[in-house]
């Protein structure tokens, strides 16, 4: 299990629930809502905030145009920070994008001509042009619970798509409990509720998409690939 940041300040109380708990790991960065409040961010702080054992990604970070709680000058400013700090931890960078579909591919096209860097589009809802372009940069998709809403009829479609090497499961507890728990607090217990939706998309078996998405976790996350 890996708790993302979402705020610098939580590095501790993060790294302490990770501490305390064996199976538990954790990232360090600021949520795009929170760019103009850690508007001063260093890649240097996300370097030391970095160092601890549990630790094992960037972020997460990104654009979010949707509530656009932050100027979007000061989100593209953090996240090229956060782009620069998994560049040079090479962990995986844990990106947030919402409604922000051409920025996010011009960023991370950019990004990526200047120094290659490992990431993964988290609770993904974007269209098909930005995941093309994350996979043509080896970049990892993750799905949440929206999966399962009925409403989500174009992410069902491009999901069944993706190449299931590349995709992973999600919470983003407490939010987007999956159907049947939809509008509950969420919790990892539910996640087999998307992980169910997501095989019956890929057309495979449960078995086989649990062995390949924890596959593919274990190689983001903790094999550096």
């Amino acid at each position: 299990m890996i708790a993302i940041a979402t705020r610098l300040d939580e590095r501790q109380a993060l790294t302490a629930l990770a501490e305390a708990h064996a199976p538990i790991y954790c990232t360090v960065g600021s949520h795009p809502h929170e760019a103009e409040r850690d508007s001063a961010i260093e890649v240097e702080t996300l370097l030391a905030q970095a160092q601890h054992p549990k630790v094992v990604g960037i972020g997460e970070s990104g654009l979010d145009f949707y509530r656009n709680h932050a100027d979007a000058k000061a989100q593209e400013r953090n996240f090229r920070t956060h782009i620069a700090a998994a560049r040079e931890t090479n962990l995986p960078l844990v990106i947030h994008a919402r409604s922000c579909d051409k920025e996010m591919i011009k960023i991370i096209h950019n990004e990526s001509k200047k120094g290659q860097f490992r990431a993964l589009l988290h609770c993904f809802t974007a269209g098909r042009a930005l995941a093309e372009a994350a996979l043509e940069l080896d970049f990892y998709i993750s799905l949440s619970g929206i999966i399962t809403f009925r409403n989500a009829r174009d992410l069902c479609a491009l999901a069944a798509d993706l190449p299931l090497t590349r995709l992973l499961v999600e919470t983003d507890a407490p939010y987007l409990a999956p159907e049947p728990h939809r509008g509950k607090r969420n919790e990892p217990a539910y996640m087999v509720r998307t992980a169910e939706r997501l095989a019956e998309l890929q057309g495979v078996s449960f078995e086989r998409l649990a062995q390949q998405t924890t596959e593919n976790a274990q190689r983001l996350f903790f094999d550096g690939a």
